[in-house]
């Protein structure tokens, strides 16, 4: 199968994967009602805060780049770093982690460096993201213990099924079943050319961790890094404070639904569509149990939430996509 029918046929699929987890959400959305608290209870100052915390991650995010490919002898624009990580997070909307490729692809034909050697250090900072997640999991986990357990006291229902599906023999066929299923398709992969891919994804992420060590100002790569995460965390924070029923949550509920979504955007939908949705949801009714309407609230914030981020990656990427061609033929010129 060419190429281009290979992806169009990967869009359609997410696409269905993205529709379907969208719909399973909202099914049950009360629109009307959704709409009026969109137009009567939203403090959209927020939003705009939200928006600008939003750009500076992505500049942020461009600086981080432009100093790992100097590590390397390329000294790239940071224009053009920019412009690159916006139309890779436009990319994304289209399909899941194609965002990457099609960043490491716009910056290489601008700034002449091979493509090979700006996907390592993408490799690089998506080892150093995780990195930060996991850490940021684990100061999730241990201060929200307590707040579970109240979940599960207030919810027995909830908590009898988790226990009797732990004591029930299905959790043992699961358990047997799953390590069955993952050797067979480990064994069969050693096989195929897919587990030679796997080496060079494995290869690749250690040539990236050696980009960070060559870096020069690794403490600067470090802040950039933090920095990057502390607005993507307050670009969430703030907009509890669009609506009044979760303005007095607090930062540490927050950070603890920032994270659950951050592994929402996982998934395979474009755009964590459906899937970063859910995980705020639920994670909103662990916090609100007892609040009257809370679903629909719940699901409205994640909407406006997220369409606040998606509106942005759409608007400046398209934006970027358009005038990137357009400011290196300038720059070519003064060149010349």
């Amino acid at each position: 199968m060419p190429l281009v029918y290979k992806r169009i046929v990967k869009f359609f699929v997410f696409l269905g994967i993205t529709s379907l987890l969208f719909w399973l959400v909202y099914r049950n959305q009360n629109w009307s009602e959704a709409e009026k608290i969109l137009k009567e209870d939203v403090d959209y100052t927020w939003i705009w805060v939200a928006i600008g915390m939003g750009l500076l991650s992505h500049l942020c995010r461009a600086l981080r780049w432009q100093l790992l490919t100097r590590s390397m002898g390329y000294n790239i624009r940071l224009a053009n770093s920019f412009m690159g990580v916006m139309i890779g997070y436009l990319a994304n909307i289209a399909l899941p982690r194609m965002g990457e490729f099609t960043r490491c692809g716009v910056v290489s034909k601008y700034e002449r460096v091979p493509f090979s050697k700006l996907f390592g250090t993408v490799v690089a900072e998506r080892v150093f993201d995780l990195g930060i997640l996991v850490a940021l999991t684990l100061v999730v986990v241990f201060t929200q213990f307590k707040q579970i357990g109240i979940f599960l006291e207030d919810n027995r229902e909830v908590e009898e099924k988790i226990v009797s599906f732990f004591h029930s023999s299905w959790f043992f066929v699961f358990a047997v079943g799953l390590v069955l299923a993952l050797y067979i398709v480990w064994r069969l992969l050693r096989k195929t050319s897919f587990h030679e891919r796997l080496r060079n994804f494995w290869q690749g992420m250690k040539e990236g961790l050696l980009t960070v060590k060559r870096v020069k100002h690794k403490w600067l790569f470090v802040f950039y890094s933090l920095f990057i995460w502390l607005m993507y965390y307050l670009m969430f924070y703030v907009c509890f404070f669009c609506f009044e029923f979760t303005s007095d949550l607090g930062a540490l509920i927050a950070l603890t639904i920032f994270v659950l979504s951050s592994y929402g955007m996982v998934m395979p939908a474009q755009g964590g569509i459906g899937s970063w949705h859910a995980m705020v949801i639920a994670a909103l009714l662990v916090y609100l149990p007892h609040t009257p309407g809370i679903e629909n609230m719940c699901r409205t914030f994640a909407l406006l939430t997220h369409g606040t981020m998606t509106l942005l990656y759409i608007v400046v990427g398209a934006f970027c996509l358009l005038i990137m061609p357009l400011y290196n033929t300038k720059s070519l010129k003064k060149q010349e």
